[in-house]
């Protein structure tokens, strides 16, 4: 039987991921069609002190490979945040999808009482089991995220809904 903290985790990530990245397709398609350049969105935010739409990405794209490495016992990638257009971003999903992807359900095995540190050797240094980990810090965050990124879009004139949202599933 496939791990729980595998089939909680994994198959989410890779769902939004591709979401986000059919979005990012029609947000380029709309750059194109309205005769702006795309980079107008990629640093379009809700509100000025918080992070643009590549930041967002970004940081989805982080969430998702971090807490799969985390509870698969495995290092976690790091990658430069310095993104400057659709494609490059297309190209950190797509990174992050195939990361996830290597990763096996046996590796998961026993995450969810797994101890993750974040943060070690801080101030804000905190223990948690895999667990709590995944559901009350690393899905949340993650969908904090991705939905932030779909926001900015819809806000700014996409033309997408839940269905866009969520994916195939």
């Amino acid at each position: 039987m496939t791990p729980y903290m595998y089939t909680s985790s994994v198959p989410v990530f890779k769902q939004l991921l591709n979401s986000l990245s059919a979005i990012l397709i029609k947000a380029e398609t709309l750059a194109i069609e309205k005769k702006f350049e795309s980079k107008v969105l990629l640093d379009a935010r809700l509100f000025p002190d918080m992070f643009p739409l590549s930041r967002q990405v970004q940081i989805a794209t982080d969430f998702a490979m971090s807490v799969s490495a985390r509870l698969a016992g495995v290092e976690v990638p790091a990658y430069d945040n310095n993104d400057q257009s659709i494609t490059e971003l297309q190209e950190r999903i797509s990174k992050a999808l195939l990361f996830i992807d290597s990763l096996t359900p046996t590796q998961f095995e026993g995450s969810e009482a797994r101890e993750i540190i974040l943060r070690p050797g801080t101030p804000k240094e905190k223990t948690l089991l895999g667990h709590n980990y995944l559901s009350n810090y690393g899905l949340p965050q993650f969908f904090f995220h991705v939905t932030t990124a779909y926001d900015i879009l819809r806000h700014n004139g996409l033309e997408v809904g839940k269905g866009d949202f969520m994916g195939a599933y």
